[in-house]
């Protein structure tokens, strides 16, 4: 889901780029911003001083609120915190889970795709701790895997108002943790989250690698776990894939329950796009439904921003009748948002940059050994991702179709065994996927 850090360098190039803020600007406000993660639709950003906080806020709201609109098509906002104001408190920055009525089941819209996560989190808002315990929904961003969370918790706190419910993004445990060994607060660190009722973790797949956090998070999985408290945890892939999470937090991922998500078929992306439409007052024919639900189908997050292009289109031009307000809107989405859509040149950049070195040389002629790898896995996400016919993925690799058609083969064979090839392309998948 969605990188608090990439999502913030995509505003600054957003405000370097197409706002023109200058570069003074830039690096004096804005160079030490840390973003630690991304809430609902609030992107929460920490930085080291009050003044600058207080300048950001005067002088440059609007625009890094344009500059999330024109990253994510869908209304955003931010919030800043200083530093101090930030670590001063253990607790976490959580919903409000006694107003969880935009995130609840019932607005969850469940298709083939995904009855069986809804399924499962149902059972566990109805019964915490006593059944699938853990539960781990894993799939792709914005498939609405932190929806569930929300609804989870929202059920349980109408339930029981006097539960005490913790969420955090497996990034912001790491940084707490971190502050409470410099603090010296460590055991307030544990007591905070090992009394928890129930404990919600998003992204929990950041963790590996982590041996300190790795650390911690099995021992109050373990403390939770033994008293019978509910550990509901996302994740983009299933805990066989994560090649660097330790295999005993692996172990106690898998007592429970796994629950997949995957992208949502053309019905569930119909169904998606009537109720957002609904739910901002936008009246849509069928033939624009349709045209949306065809288009636009990696993710939730983009039909809604579909939606909401329409919605701005009706607003600002008054223009919504016909399939042309739809038609520019998906246009639109795809020219600012080309992981909507991405093209062969797209994937072969993005395997680039995870392996650190030049596009050119993936259809280059360099047969080195340490071009093997990230060319397989470059014709094998051009395949997966753009269903490219061979002997035009060919001409995008300067190869013939045939070795191209190899490659893609071999690499699908090492798949069924190699976790750490996995996790590899599932980390170059979610950087094209994402902003």
């Amino acid at each position: 889901m969605n990188n608090a850090a990439d999502i913030w360098k995509s505003v600054l190039r957003i405000l370097r780029e197409q706002f023109e803020m200058s570069e003074i600007t830039l690096q004096t406000w804005f160079e030490d911003i840390r973003a630690s993660e991304l809430r609902d639709n609030i992107l929460v950003l920490v930085t080291p001083a009050e003044f600058k906080k207080n300048v950001i806020l005067t002088h440059h709201t609007q625009k890094i609120n344009d500059a999330l609109f024109a990253l994510f098509s869908v209304p955003m906002s931010f919030e800043l915190y200083t530093t101090e104001e930030f670590e001063g408190s253990l607790a976490p920055i959580i919903p409000d889970f006694s107003n969880y009525e935009e995130y609840s089941f019932e607005k969850f819209i469940v298709g083939s795709s995904n009855k069986f996560a809804h399924a499962a989190a149902k059972a566990v808002a109805s019964a915490p701790g006593k059944t699938y315990n853990p539960l781990l929904i894993h799939g792709g961003s914005g498939l609405g895997k932190t929806h569930l969370l929300y609804a989870i918790a929202g059920t349980i706190k109408k339930n029981n108002p006097k539960a005490k419910i913790t969420y955090i993004k497996s990034e912001d445990f790491t940084n707490e943790l971190v502050s409470s060994i410099q603090s010296g607060t460590l055991p307030q660190f544990r007591e905070k989250y090992r009394s928890s009722d129930i404990l919600l973790v998003d992204d929990i797949q950041f963790i590996a690698g982590k041996e300190s956090t790795q650390e911690e998070f099995f021992h109050t999985f373990n403390a939770l776990h033994e008293a019978h408290r509910q550990i509901v945890l996302t994740s983009d892939r299933p805990p066989k894939e994560m090649a660097k999470l330790e295999e005993r937090l692996k172990t106690r991922f898998e007592w429970g329950l796994l629950a997949d998500i995957e992208p949502p078929d053309f019905e569930t992306r119909m169904a998606i796009v009537s109720l957002k439409a609904q739910l901002i007052g936008l009246n849509l024919t069928t033939e624009q439904k349709e045209l949306i639900a065809n288009n636009v189908t990696a993710n939730v997050r983009q039909l809604e921003g579909a939606v909401h292009k329409l919605l701005a289109y009706r607003d600002l031009l008054q223009d919504v009748d016909g399939l042309q307000a739809a038609e520019r809107a998906i246009r639109d989405i795809f020219a600012e948002n080309p992981w909507i859509n991405p093209t062969p040149e797209f994937i072969i950049k993005a395997v680039a940059k995870y392996f650190e070195i030049d596009p050119e040389e993936i259809i280059g002629k360099d047969r080195s050994s340490k071009m093997v790898e990230p060319r397989k896995i470059a014709m094998y996400m051009v395949r997966d991702m753009t269903h490219e016919s061979y002997p035009k993925m060919g001409k995008v690799f300067n190869r013939d179709h045939a070795t191209v058609k190899y490659s893609v083969d071999s690499l699908e064979e090492q798949l069924k065994t190699d976790a750490v090839l996995r996790e590899k392309i599932q980390d170059v998948k979610n950087s094209v996927l994402t902003p």
